[in-house]
């Protein structure tokens, strides 16, 4: 039975988010819908990054399993058929070993947020950033990231709703710089509790605008507190851009 590796890119707006649910559309059950119609089978579509609603990918990965054997190509291209004119394109798609796993094997994942820092909303780019008026200092943001790099009880910057089994995890980068009138956050590791970049994100906004200090931002992660937290970003800006096997 063919394993078969996709490589996705999407906009995450009109979805409630990568996995099926029952209250709307996801990208999980767009692709098992393509799947089907182009194969006849029903099949499961496990991806490496379960995304929120509204958060969106540049390399979102994902494999499946058929009983028919088809060409990468003729899987991509008909899957880019179904899929329209749902915002998922299949950008790669390719056989993959039988123990291959999308999740679990995944060793490292890489996310940006994009923040627009300027006076006027955004037009072409509205619902893929987050749009934030007042001057943000990067710099400062960046050197009080650094706190945050490391393995930590990461409780602070969690989810309520998290269902990993700890709240400790290894942060490889996080990087804040300034591109143009865009601020962008990458953050590197091999796994993320839920919400941990959109919860870092807004934090380090608080920073920007030098309502907390870097000795506030390592207060917060020390305090192992939900509460301590800064408002979460909404989803809008963040990416799930490659995945590490």
């Amino acid at each position: 039975m063919p394993r078969y590796r996709l490589i996705l890119e999407y906009d995450g707006g009109p979805f409630v988010g990568w996995q099926r649910q029952e209250n709307g559309p996801s990208i999980q059950a767009a692709l098992e819908e393509a799947i089907a119609k182009f194969s006849g089978a029903r099949v499961t579509v496990t991806g490496a990054g379960r995304t929120d609603a509204g958060v969106h990918a540049l390399g979102q990965v994902a494999h499946f399993d058929l009983e028919k054997d088809f060409a990468p190509e003729k899987v991509r291209d008909a899957l880019n058929h179904f899929l329209r004119p749902r915002p998922v394109v299949v950008l790669e798609a390719a056989r993959a070993p039988d123990d291959f796993h999308a999740r679990f094997a995944a060793t490292g994942r890489h996310y940006l947020f994009r923040i627009l820092n300027r006076r006027a909303p955004p037009a072409l780019d509205a619902r893929k950033v987050w749009h934030l008026s007042v001057a943000l200092d990067a710099e400062a943001m960046h050197a009080a990231a650094q706190c945050l790099l490391g393995t930590h009880d990461f409780t602070t910057f969690r989810a309520a709703e998290c269902q990993a089994r700890s709240p400790v995890k290894t942060l490889d980068r996080l990087e804040v710089f300034r591109r143009g009138e865009e601020i962008h956050v990458e953050a590197s590791a091999r796994s993320f509790l839920h919400h941990q970049v959109r919860s870092f994100v807004g934090s380090l906004k608080l920073v920007g605008e030098g309502r907390w200090t870097a000795r506030d931002l390592k207060a917060a992660l020390q305090a192992r507190d939900r509460s301590a937290c800064g408002p979460v970003s909404p989803p809008d800006g963040l990416y799930l851009v490659k995945v590490d096997y």
